[in-house]
């Protein structure tokens, strides 16, 4: 997999709210700080400390009267030494922590809450706490008394934006994927398929490859382009990182054309390839267009069983109409 960077600028913002600051580079991000880590985060599969497995449906224990309970409060922060809880996005879980024959264990309860009460017998239990893609668990003992626990998630935030230039990239033209580097697999190991773009997501702290796809968008389907931006970067706990993934890209619109600026011809057929003789795409139509990065390309057009061919260059941020000439066919 690669790992040069191409167009990237981020920051990483600390929960208690610094004043922003902005960092652009063209290598592995050295990340700058800014505000507030958002509050609406998504709950995919864990990379942090993951739950015990489950026997039972949530339920409060039953065996001690309700006076025999106790009340346990829970909180959660991102980062050790951190004052503010996290405010929303959390999971609880609840866990019985003696194990079945099979090893698993009774879910006791279960909250959505951020600072979540349970009324809890006496006895050993589990708690997990799940953001995102980060997850902590902690061990807990109820003795008759209240208790208050707080666990600490070791865990920030990635958020990832598009550019094409100086013009933001709508969040359906982009596929992000996030990749978990491994000193054993070269590939790294894909754990978000497809990150939403501008939304934050809760990743415990680490490195990570991020890897931006730019998405042709013509007649209801979405295409990737040949537009990728690659950028690795690191998580730190308590705080955002915050990036934009810049493209360089444009849009052509092929046409055959008997004379310079003249009507397309229809029922053509065009292969769009690279100097090398890579095929990128190819399309069908009178004046088919394609996003494409920027570089050199080869038009090939197919009409009437007859094979034309032109070079062109694509320079970002530039859309244009590439016209390939009706004139000497290729042989």
């Amino acid at each position: 997999m690669r790992r040069m960077v191409s167009g990237f600028s981020g920051a990483r913002a600390p929960l208690a709210g610094l004043a922003a600051a902005a960092l652009c580079w063209l290598a592995p991000p050295a990340l700058a700080q800014a505000p507030d880590l958002p509050p609406a985060l998504n709950v995919p599969p864990f990379i942090g400390a993951e739950p015990p497995a489950a026997t039972t449906a949530p339920q409060q224990p039953a065996p001690a009267p309700e006076a025999a309970r106790s009340p346990v409060s829970l909180n959660a922060v991102f980062a050790p030494g951190d004052i503010q809880a996290i405010r929303s996005g959390l999971n609880w879980r609840v866990f019985d922590a003696r194990a079945s024959a099979d090893g698993s264990h009774a879910l006791i309860a279960e909250s959505n809450q951020a600072t979540p009460t349970f009324p809890l017998a006496d006895g050993d239990y589990i708690v997990h706490v799940a953001c995102g893609l980060a997850g902590a668990a902690k061990s807990i003992t109820v003795a008759g008394a209240s208790v208050s626990e707080r666990v600490v998630m070791n865990a920030g935030a990635l958020k990832i934006s598009g550019a094409l230039g100086d013009l933001p990239i709508a969040p359906s033209r982009l596929n992000v994927m996030v990749y978990l580097p491994d000193r054993d697999d070269p590939e790294a190991k894909l754990i978000i398929p497809n990150l939403k773009a501008d939304e934050a997501e809760c990743l415990p702290e680490g490195a990570y490859h991020i890897v931006s796809k730019l998405m042709d968008v013509a007649a209801g389907a979405t295409t990737p382009t040949n537009s990728t931006v690659y950028a690795d970067l690191r998580v730190q706990a308590g705080k955002l990182t915050a990036g934009v993934l810049r493209h360089r890209a444009a849009t052509m619109t092929l046409k055959l054309v008997n004379n310079a600026g003249g009507e397309a011809l229809a029922n053509t057929s065009f292969s769009i390839l690279t100097p090398g003789g890579d095929v990128i795409r190819e399309m069908i139509g009178a004046f088919p267009s394609l996003v494409l990065s920027e570089g050199e390309y080869v038009a090939i057009a197919r009409h009437e069983n007859k094979t034309y061919q032109a070079t062109f260059k694509v320079t970002s941020n530039q859309d244009r109409d590439v016209e390939v000439l009706a004139g000497q066919p290729v042989q």
